[in-house]
């Protein structure tokens, strides 16, 4: 889930900054201390977006850089326990599946792909139902649920992120659109008359 944030923290101002616009340095700080950071708490730092306050600074003794208490706005992305998101496939694996999402990565292992049997063709570097014939390849984009989350502060790229397509309404995209696709335009046939008859009753 990508979210915005308000923070507080304490900015140490360099001598050499005083001169330039407070506000933009505060915010150049910020960026380079936060962006890219991940907390276990708030997710994935992916954006100063705005510094809304920047107090009177205070000094002290034997440093001669500037203090200033700052509140800003962060723009963060944290994966939430059963939330559904829209990823791509990145890479395939004898085991299962990499997902982008966003700024992390997420694995759908090949028991919550479907609940067809699923192989791994090595060639193609496909995963393939055995009755279905769906394949699931890079590039292709996802829809999945989390079902599983473990954030690594230190090594972000070791964090985890289970995901399942095994229930209605998940999969491969183009597996959806081939599933739902007619049933979506059925429902829209069915909604049109009432909203004809309604738009008829307004103009009356």
């Amino acid at each position: 889930m990508y979210k915005s944030v308000v923070l507080k923290d304490v900015i140490r101002v360099p001598p050499d900054k005083f001169s330039k616009d407070l506000q933009k340095v505060v915010r150049e700080i910020l960026c380079e201390k936060y962006e890219g950071i991940l907390d276990k708490d708030l997710g994935m730092f992916l954006a100063i977006t705005d510094v809304k306050e920047v107090g009177v600074g205070k000094l002290i003794p034997g440093d001669g850089a500037a203090y200033h208490e700052a509140t800003f706005e962060a723009l963060m992305f944290k994966p939430e326990m059963q939330e559904v998101l829209d990823g791509e496939v990145i890479e395939i694996v004898e085991f299962g599946a990499f997902v982008r999402l966003g700024p992390l990565d997420g694995l759908i292992h090949v028991s919550q792909i479907t609940d067809d049997f699923i192989s791994y063709d090595a060639n193609r570097g496909a995963l393939i139902g055995k009755e279905t014939k769906r394949v699931l390849q890079n590039g292709d984009r996802v829809r999945a649920r989390v079902v599983a989350i473990s954030l690594d502060e230190e090594k972000i790229r070791e964090s985890k992120i289970g995901l399942t397509m095994r229930q209605a309404g998940l999969g491969a995209i183009k597996w959806l659109e081939e599933e739902y696709g007619k049933v979506t335009e059925e429902k829209e046939e069915v909604k049109k008359p009432r909203r004809e008859k309604r738009e008829k009753a307004e103009k009356e």
